[in-house]
């Protein structure tokens, strides 16, 4: 079934300054790892959220859960689980190259952000759906390109978390199958990222970057 498009067109000079505008905004973003405890509302971690799941997806199956933990008691569980984890990785798992092109970030296995943080949103790609409208047994439903479907969805997510004046993180211990057990996700669900959301410290310190140019990322033919 088919709608018309509602489509609002704007000339060309409005549109280099939305998106000069937008890029210069975009550019103000970073990860941060230290985490103040103020609140925030809750209103505002809704609307990120409901911006993200208004991605495109394989075939509109929108494969993707979005857990928001605002509980101490379970981010705690969380940062030891996710700590253990990253413990392993930096004493006996990561490659060599690995732990030298981490070192300018100043990264390691203490993670206590994961408590800091006033949210942390889960994200789990879903492999597949179950119906359970069946009268005799569930009935599970393919889903399509779900870690690009997961992955748009978690850019809209970061995009949106800026615009509304929050720092985020991009966290993904490895392996995540915690995430799973403490969140009680069912099986068709695994974890796809982990996100703190929240202000930063007034002192936050973070590493200094260089993106690449266009010229390095682009090719016009």
């Amino acid at each position: 079934m088919l709608k018309p498009l509602k489509f609002s067109q704007i000339d060309e000079e409005e549109m280099i300054i939305r998106s000069s505008s937008f890029l210069t905004q975009m550019k103000t973003r970073r990860s941060v790892r230290e985490f103040s405890d103020r609140t925030i509302p809750f209103e505002v971690v809704k609307n990120v959220v409901m911006t993200a799941s208004s991605a495109p997806s394989g075939a509109n199956k929108q494969p993707w859960t979005f857990v928001i933990v605002n509980d101490p008691e379970i981010k705690r569980k969380i940062r030891l689980a996710a700590e253990k984890e990253e413990k392993e990785f930096y004493d006996h798992r990561a490659p060599e190259e690995w732990l030298e092109d981490l070192e300018p970030l100043g990264t390691d296995w203490h993670k206590p952000f994961l408590e800091s943080a006033p949210y942390l949103i889960v994200v789990f790609k879903k492999i597949y759906d179950i119906d359970e409208t069946e009268a005799t047994r569930p009935e599970y439903r393919k889903n399509y390109y779900v870690n690009e479907s997961a992955g748009i969805a978690s850019g809209f997510l970061l995009t949106a978390i800026h615009n509304a004046g929050l720092a985020a993180l991009t966290h993904t211990p490895s392996p995540m199958g915690f995430l799973s057990e403490i969140l009680n996700r069912p099986a068709n669900e695994k974890p796809f990222l982990l996100i703190p959301v929240g202000y930063p410290v007034d002192d936050t310190q973070v590493p200094v970057l260089e993106k690449k140019s266009f010229e390095e990322v682009a090719t016009v033919f």
